[in-house]
């Protein structure tokens, strides 16, 4: 059978336009190549068309790009050639200061690159993209990637690889801060992968370049050719003498309540994230209307440089589903979809929408789809055909008179529709989600039942892990945390490598973790990959507000969280179960603290609904994916201690917000009633396997003596006590830590031996002789603690070598009779005999009285000094200062004088 001419229309197309364009001479027709006999039948041919149409798609969107750039490049390649590349810059006003960005002559191959100036402070970003687009998916490609280069402050690596490697903590939290909000402000349907690089310049350790390259990167993308629907840019606000200062200095910051990076467009806001010292939910939004009228700023000159140097967005690239494919997967799903997303449990109903959405493309990519409107309209047609006919005419079986000939008509069926897999899956996802906010805004019901204020039921208790320091484990509904506290001495501190020519250091610190099991699928495991990070400092610095400072509490806290469920909210259940376990260590945290997820349905009226935005408390997984913000705030009753927001949809207006944080703070009220519920409840005291920390103070010149010569009367110390360790300080802290009270007391008591001030003329009984010189003995006094007594005052005779009268072990009563101006003794046990010429020995305590110096009225005493925060530099202590030549060779000065 023939194809039909309609087919053959189909099939018998011209080729592709850029094929045209570079063939130098027309090519031949589709009919002039294919044999009519090899033409396929109709509803073959149709599927062909469509494959085809769809390749040719996708052709064209790759291929017209590489024309337009050959054609914007030529003359500025003749001008540079000429001339020198063309430069464009602005200055741009923020705050109380410019900031300068230039384009034009750096990264000129790039879709886009910008340098972006902020004192001294140089951000370099360009953004990229691949020559041929992706698979479709409903993840847009794009990559960023931060660095922070060393020689931007002076300075090279310390260790033995010189070259800077894996992305550090803070670096991978600065992509971050790029990402959120650009992504939201990419078009459906583009699948060129982007790559956004920005690097870290130079920097003068005044103004921070993070805030810096979120506008860096807002900029790139908006001169490149990704047709990104707004320009975005960012800006931190701190609050100084509760006054806000946009893009504060590293200086400033030091006194600021508040740190907060927000990056918007013009109209709206996309992201904000921060922490705070328990400011009011006013305060927070004050600070936030103050950063989107900056933002506006910038943004409204960022688009008057796109008019002049901005290349043209590729549109034309963008490649959507079929229109109609949408109904036909509603109409297919229908029930069966209302009823899977009706399913409380979560694995449960992610089975019944993976079994569905199977079903759905089957029928849409393998078996074809017929609409219900085709068909019916396909036996109306057949109806009317046979109303026509001569009423006088006898038709017999569908027969039609056509003179002596009868031919039996055939009924045309309508062609069945095929459609790619990839276009059904993101379709189905889209569809869920519609589904899902339907239910969400017309029924006032959440997929587990919930109304839209309401909270998961809660359950938390502590001391699960008996060897642990402190353990909790905290369930909201499906999503469950189990947090772990260690206690350790400054040695278990996390370092941290920063542009800043000093190595920082934490005494606290949140490790987050999120292994596959917790959704029950398989995945891989190993390194914390980027969302672990970020959810990780989430917490921690929503916990750090409420701990004890060094001086009271002087241990290192780490804090563990491991995530063992999950359906949403999980780095808010790392607050609440961090700060539960933190009580069960013993830490004397100031108040408790919880968090909670927000989730938003902005466009209430496209379900049914006013057109009021509908803001939904302790959302789940599936209400974090099909709606249009995740707003996650912790912090008390009283006020916030961090936040983090991010936008689905292009923009959140103020009183929106306000809405969400009124409606956290009753969250939050709830939350921690029912963890003051918590069974069995936090211990609140130090456990037996936590090590024992004191600090004592003393005299900064008796630090030596408790190091010893090369380090030895420490290493004794050690030895002898068995504790942990001894931190001695230039300033004259020392930190000792142990495993018991036992040895602690023990060490304490060396110590403090070894650093008293003793007094001339008093007597020391029972003093062992620790080594015999041809001048004298040096007596031990007290542990760690000797002196000289010359010849001349070990016997009321005279003796021609000290060895005729004692040997190495004998014990002798000694009366310490000087002290000279270095603090070293001499003692006398000639003066504690009888027969003693007590005269001389009158006049040198009393000359040594004279030279005696001031002494402390408590030489050990305990560090109580407070700090507003817990972050410390760890100073490298005397012990790793002193070297052992420089004792030694002071030790033997020290005996020559007393020999003298």
């Amino acid at each position: 059978m023939l194809a039909s001419p309609a087919t053959l229309h189909h099939l018998l197309l011209p080729p592709p336009p850029h094929l045209a364009f570079s063939l130098p001479h027309p090519a031949p027709t589709l009919h002039a190549l294919l044999p009519l006999s090899r033409l396929p039948p109709p509803r073959v041919a149709a599927f062909a068309h469509a494959s085809y149409s769809r390749s040719r798609l996708r052709r064209r969107d790759a291929r017209p790009r590489v024309v337009a750039s050959v054609r914007e490049e030529a003359p500025a390649a003749e001008e540079a050639s000429s001339s020198g590349p063309t430069k464009f810059s602005v200055k741009i006003p923020v705050g109380d200061r410019h900031i300068l960005v230039e384009t034009g002559h750096i990264g000129r191959q790039a879709s886009a690159s910008v340098m972006v100036t902020d004192g001294e402070t140089i951000i370099y970003c360009s953004v990229c993209m691949a020559d041929t687009p992706s698979d479709p998916s409903d993840f847009f490609p794009m990559s960023v990637h931060y660095q922070e280069r060393l020689s931007a402050a002076g300075r090279t690596s310390g260790g033995f690889f010189k070259r800077e490697g894996r992305a550090k903590d803070h670096e991978v939290l600065v992509c971050r801060l790029i990402d959120r909000p650009l992504r939201p402000t990419m078009p459906k349907g583009f699948y060129y992968e982007t790559q956004i690089l920005a690097w870290v310049f130079s920097y003068d350790g005044i103004h921070s370049p993070d805030c810096l390259a979120v506008t860096a990167a807002g900029i790139a993308m908006a001169l490149s050719e990704v047709p990104n629907k707004q320009t975005i840019a960012g800006v931190r606000i701190g609050m100084i003498n509760d006054q806000f200062v946009i893009n504060p200095t590293t200086e400033e910051m030091k006194d600021s309540e508040l740190d907060l990076m927000m990056a918007g467009t013009d109209s709206a806001i996309l992201m904000i994230e921060g922490f705070c010292d328990f400011l009011t939910e006013e305060k927070l939004l004050q600070a936030v209307e103050t950063g989107q009228v900056a933002i506006r700023e910038i943004c409204k000159a960022i688009d008057v440089l796109v008019q002049t140097c901005g290349k043209k967005k590729m549109v034309e690239a963008i490649n959507l589903p079929p229109p109609e494919l949408y109904r036909h997967v509603e109409d297919i799903s229908g029930d069966e979809l209302v009823k899977a997303l009706q399913i409380k449990q979560k694995i449960p109903r992610r089975k019944a929408l993976s079994a569905l959405e199977e079903n759905v493309i089957t029928i849409l990519s393998e078996q074809g789809y017929v609409s219900k409107d085709e068909s019916s309209g396909v036996i109306e047609n057949l109806a009317d055909i046979v109303e026509e006919e001569d009423e006088d005419e006898v038709i017999v079986d569908g027969e039609v008179d056509e003179g002596e000939v009868h031919i039996k008509p055939v009924s045309r069926k309508p062609p069945r529709q095929l459609f790619s897999e990839v276009d059904v899956k993101l379709v189905f996802k889209e569809v869920s989600s519609k589904f899902l906010r339907r239910r969400i805004v017309q029924g006032g019901k959440r997929s587990d039942g919930r109304s839209p204020c309401e909270l998961r039921p809660i359950n938390s208790q502590c001391g699960l892990l008996p060897r642990a320091h402190g353990s909790a484990l905290f369930t909201r509904g499906e999503t469950q945390a189990l947090a772990v506290v260690t206690l350790g001495d400054y040695q278990m501190a996390q370092r941290i490598d920063t542009l800043v020519d000093t190595e920082e250091s934490k005494s606290f610190y949140l490790q987050y973790a999120f292994p596959p099991s917790s959704v029950g699928e398989v995945g891989r495991t190993g390194a914390p990959n980027r969302r672990e990070i970020g959810h990780g400092m989430l917490a921690e610095r929503a916990l750090e507000p409420i701990l004890p400072s060094e001086g009271d509490f002087p241990y290192t806290i780490r804090v563990e969280s491991t995530i063992t469920e999950s359906n949403g909210s999980s780095s808010m259940a790392s607050v609440c179960g961090g700060c539960l376990a933190l009580q069960d260590a013993g830490v004397p945290i100031k108040f408790p603290v919880a968090g909670i997820a927000m989730g938003l349905v902005l466009d209430t009226q496209e379900f049914g609904g006013d057109g009021t935005p509908l803001i939904l408390s302790d959302i789940t997984g599936s209400e974090d994916a099909s709606g249009d913000m995740d707003f996650k705030v912790a912090g008390n009753e009283h006020g916030i201690s961090a936040f983090q927001m991010d936008i689905k949809v292009v923009g959140i207006t103020l009183p929106v917000m306000e809405r969400a944080l009124l409606q956290a703070r009753d969250g939050r009220k709830h939350i921690l009633n029912e963890m003051s519920k918590c069974s069995p409840p936090p211990s609140k005291a130090l456990s037996p396997h936590a090590p024992v920390i004191h600090v004592m103070k003393v005299k900064p010149n008796k630090v030596n003596l408790i190091i010893g010569s090369g380090g030895r009367t420490i290493k004794s110390i050690l030895e002898e006590t068995g504790v942990y360790a001894i931190d001695a300080r230039d300033d004259g802290t020392v930190k000792i830590t142990a495993r018991d009270m036992e040895s602690l007391e023990k060490s304490k008591t060396i110590i403090a031996n070894l650093t008293m001030v003793p007094k001339v003329g008093e007597i020391f009984r029972n003093c062992e002789i620790k080594t015999i010189a041809p001048y004298g003995a040096f007596v031990e006094i007290a542990p760690g603690r000797e002196g000289l007594c010359h010849i001349s005052e070990l016997s009321s005779s005279w003796l021609a070598k000290a060895e005729d009268a004692y040997k190495v072990g004998d014990r002798i009563d000694v009366k310490l009779i000087e002290i000279n101006d270095k603090g070293q003794l001499r003692l006398s046990s000639k003066a504690l005999l009888p027969d003693a010429d007590q005269e001389p020995s009158s006049k040198q305590q009393t000359r040594g009285s004279a030279k005696e110096k001031v002494v402390y009225k408590d030489d050990i005493i305990k560090v109580t000094t407070r700090r507003s925060r817990r972050k410390k530099d760890v100073e490298p202590s005397a012990a790793e200062n002193a070297t052992g030549k420089t004792l030694e060779n002071s030790t033997a000065a020290s005996t020559n004088d007393l020999a003298s």
